[in-house]
């Protein structure tokens, strides 16, 4: 990830937070804004299992026989992804590590290359709130245009907005029971997470109960303080 003709080295950021805290859309924002490139575990599986390569092929091996892939093949992939040169601005994590196991091991890699985690970000949010914003998701089934029961309903009832479709799906696992136990199993994965990062002050929190773009800004001054 560094590259041997300069001394700057990448910054490295963790997003951390539960279904439907926005991680996604805001890393995306941080992408456009930084020029970083987000990871997420099952992309860089997809990819490195797609691209044939070795620990893309252990991963490969591992799924196929149903069973996890363990946190030393995610380690060896994501140790090939941060040599990509796309990565040398710098990369957002996403859904990795789940544990401080993995972190420890995180931790590792980046000495590797003289790097370190230059911020671990929770995107809090209140459980409740988060059941009844990820049970009441569907989307067109013509186009993936999303919608929502109580926040954003097409204009025509039954015909979407961006395609004019009239078929809609849901995911299975979008009920409240099930984005409940979701949440639990979140924070109880999660918790000595927030701990580790907090005890290395690195970790830094931010309310993700807002307005999308107030979440954005106060994402943007983290990062810009975390990579000055």
């Amino acid at each position: 990830m560094m590259d041997g003709s300069t001394s700057v080295i990448a910054p490295v950021l963790i997003l951390l937070g539960p279904p439907g805290a926005g991680k996604g859309t805001q890393a995306r924002m941080l992408e456009e804004q930084f020029g970083l490139v987000q990871l997420s575990t099952g992309d860089l599986l997809r990819a490195a299992v797609a691209a044939g390569t070795e620990a893309g092929k252990q991963a490969k091996a591992v799924m196929e026989a149903g069973d996890l892939v363990s946190d030393e093949i995610v380690i060896a992939i994501l140790r090939d992804r941060l040599g990509d040169a796309d990565c040398a601005k710098g990369v957002i994590l996403d859904g990795f590590p789940r544990t401080t196991v993995q972190a420890k091991a995180l931790d590792m890699l980046l000495a590797e290359n003289g790097q370190r985690i230059n911020a671990a970000i929770s995107l809090d949010v209140e459980d409740a709130a988060m059941v009844t914003r990820i049970s009441g998701r569907y989307t067109c089934d013509g186009c993936g245009e999303g919608y929502h029961d109580s926040f954003k309903q097409p204009k025509a009832e039954g015909v979407c907005d961006n395609c004019g479709g009239t078929e809609f799906k849901r995911r299975a696992d979008d009920n409240a029971d099930t984005v409940a136990s979701r949440l639990e199993a979140y924070h109880a994965q999660t918790a000595p997470l927030i701990d580790y990062y907090a005890g290395q002050g690195s970790l830094q929190r931010i309310d993700a109960m807002g307005e999308i773009a107030d979440i954005a800004s106060g994402l943007s001054a983290i990062v810009k303080t975390a990579t000055g």
